[in-house]
């Protein structure tokens, strides 16, 4: 191995001529390529021939050292300006040993800077070989321990995300299209961890996901978020669709061998946050829904008519629960309309005009069998055009635009008043359970204005059975 400067050449001398040395030739293309590989290299080389003198030191070995390769080449090994004294011969000793033996071997060691401070390394190291086999010398490749330990850390979390981490992890490139899922995501997504590759986001989300690729795109064009986001998705899977809400955090990604910031495409974390949410949104609704039947109380009880303070607890009531509210009376064997919102638009809740008049509901109507087993009944419409919920609607003499319905009956001293109906329209939900528990409860409230009602009116009115 010939000794090697900066440059990763060395003069090669020619035979003396009558006017004296002749000049050096040209550098060789292949020591020309091989100077700029070392000099390029991240890491510090450094390289020695069999008898232990530096023959080549790179410009990384420059940086970490602060010797020159025009310091350090021709040097019989480290002592004295590398290595402390004390230390060189077992350092050069474990360098060196490697050069009778196969593979690399590693090691760490305290070097001096030239500065006079010590840097703590670690090598690899690995015999070279000559032509005939004969060993020739040996290369060291080495880089500051901290560094090193950087890089062992970076790599080892890596590894970490995409196989234990209890939350998400998906690399999408500038496409969008994921190309790496860590298991949990893989799971959460409804797929394997190979299947979910290089597929649209749209293949496997069936709403939001232009929340999800929004905010992709963004932080491709200006950087991450300040702080997490929630989205809520909802997901195709072999079950039927999911509603979930996801916790998100993304990182963009670039390239760290490009000069220039190259985005490689955005690093999204997310935890599955559905339950604590539904919690919440359940904690919340259950307060305000309390809230209200308080805030009835208050206003019934300023109510010289009962079925002014009946009209007033379900006008509390429709706020943010449901679009109309009807009241229908028992009158012998059929049932009258009492009060109501308005059908075409937003309003109170008022008594009918007149009133009286028998309702034509056909058997089975929600209404009847409310009454029939004293209890609440759910209807929708279900899917399908406008135009048949419309119908559906009409049939049950309903507003036209009321799709989900909750009939409640009215119970007082042990006798069924009636019935109040609450309807939404389309932009809502189907009730639920939880629905009509809150829904019962303000028919007791109704029910008892009502029969206060029957009884201060001293007129027949209508009759509980």
């Amino acid at each position: 191995m010939s000794p090697s400067t900066t440059s990763g050449t060395t003069d090669a001398l020619g035979p003396e001529g009558p006017n004296g040395p002749d000049p050096a030739p040209d550098p060789a293309p292949g020591a020309e390529l091989l100077a700029a590989l070392l000099d390029g290299m991240d890491a510090a080389l450094c390289a020695f021939d069999a008898d232990g003198t530096v023959t080549h030191w790179n410009r990384e070995a420059e940086r970490i050292l602060g010797w020159s390769a025009e310091e350090a080449v021709g040097r019989p090994g480290f002592a004295g300006w590398a290595v402390r004294r004390a230390d060189a011969g077992e350092v050069q000793g474990r360098l060196m040993a490697v050069m009778d033996g196969p593979g690399r071997q590693v090691h760490e060691f305290a070097l001096l800077r030239k500065d006079g401070g010590r840097v703590l390394v670690r090598t690899q190291s690995a015999g070279v070989r000559s032509a005939d086999g004969k060993p020739a010398g040996v290369y060291c490749a080495f880089s500051e321990v901290h560094a090193q330990i950087d890089l062992e850390r970076s790599i080892a979390l890596s590894e970490a995300l995409f196989e234990d981490a209890s939350w998400g992890v998906v690399l999408v490139d500038v496409d969008l299209r994921p190309t790496v899922v860590n298991a949990h995501a893989a799971r959460a997504l409804g797929g394997g961890r190979t299947t979910l590759l290089g597929r649209p986001l749209g293949e496997l989300i069936v709403q939001g996901v232009e929340d999800l690729e929004g905010a992709l795109q963004h932080v491709l064009a200006e950087g991450a978020p300040p702080a997490p986001a929630e989205l809520w998705v909802t997901l195709r899977t072999g079950d039927g669709d999911r509603r979930r809400c996801w916790r998100s955090g993304f990182l963009r990604l670039a390239s760290p061998l490009a000069e220039e910031p190259v985005p490689l495409g955005v690093g999204w974390l997310f935890q599955d946050v559905t339950a604590a949410k539904v919690a919440a949104q359940e904690a919340d609704r259950a307060r305000f829904r309390s809230s209200q039947l308080h805030r009835a109380s208050r206003s019934a009880a300023e109510c010289e008519d009962p079925m002014e303070a009946a009209t007033s607890s379900l006008d509390y009531a429709l706020a943010g629960f449901a679009d109309h509210a009807l009241i229908d009376l028992v009158a012998g064997d059929r049932l009258v309309r009492a009060a109501g919102t308005p059908s075409d638009a937003p309003g109170p809740c008022l008594p009918v005009a007149g009133g009286g008049i028998p309702l034509r509901y056909a058997p089975g109507h929600p209404a009847l069998q409310a009454v029939d087993r004293t209890g609440s009944v759910r209807a929708s419409a279900g899917a399908g055009s406008p135009r048949a919920a419309g119908e559906w609607a009409t049939e049950r003499r309903w507003p036209a635009d009321a799709v989900h319905a909750l009939c409640v009956v009215l119970r007082s001293r042990g006798r069924t008043l009636g019935v109040v109906t609450f309807l939404r329209s389309s932009h809502r939900a189907a009730f639920e359970r939880p629905d009509a528990v809150y829904a019962e409860s303000v028919a007791d409230r109704v029910a008892a204005s009502v029969d206060l009602g029957q009884v201060v009116g001293g007129g027949p009115g209508p009759s509980g059975v």
